[in-house]
């Protein structure tokens, strides 16, 4: 019974951290559903659901950084705009929700100033790479969403 809780707490807490960027979702929602499969000898969860799953975790980790510096480039911006987004997203990673927010903003914005001296088209940058991520959070709650499902089809099916 434990460890049910245990699996429970952690998906739980991972679809929490698809929300918020401070907790790592699909990596905690994985592990939770691997504990469940674990409980019962992977009878009803085989390791082929858990390869897929693994996939789905192992996806969500670039979805950010790539909707980001494709947020920037839908806007026109150069390539170091793009850059500083990626950049700015890494950086951001440290500093909670606010660096979440404001790093890819902020990384774009500076990289297409650096480029291209244009104030107005940083600023159109950085909002691109702002919506990208959130583009990107839309696209992670359905992996992990997704991921919930399968394990559930696959334990109930």
């Amino acid at each position: 019974m434990l460890f049910w809780i245990l699996a429970v707490v952690l998906v739980l807490v991972g679809v929490a951290g698809t929300f918020l960027p401070a907790l790592p979702g699909a990596p905690l929602v994985f592990f939770g559903l691997l504990i469940a499969a674990w409980i019962d000898g992977f009878q009803k969860v085989g390791w082929g659901v858990l390869l897929l799953l693994a996939t789905l975790t192992l996806l969500s980790f670039g979805i950010d950084l790539v909707l980001t510096g494709h947020g920037a480039r839908r806007t026109g911006a150069d390539r170091m705009a793009v850059v500083g987004a990626f950049v700015g997203t890494l950086i951001g990673i440290f500093f909670g929700l606010p660096g979440l927010i404001a790093g890819p903003f902020v990384g774009a914005f500076v990289g297409e100033l650096a480029a291209k001296r244009d104030l107005a088209q940083a600023g159109r940058a950085g909002v691109g790479s702002w919506i990208g991520l959130m583009v990107g959070m839309v696209v992670r709650v359905g992996l992990v969403f997704s991921m919930i499902g399968l394990f559930v089809m696959a334990y109930f099916v």
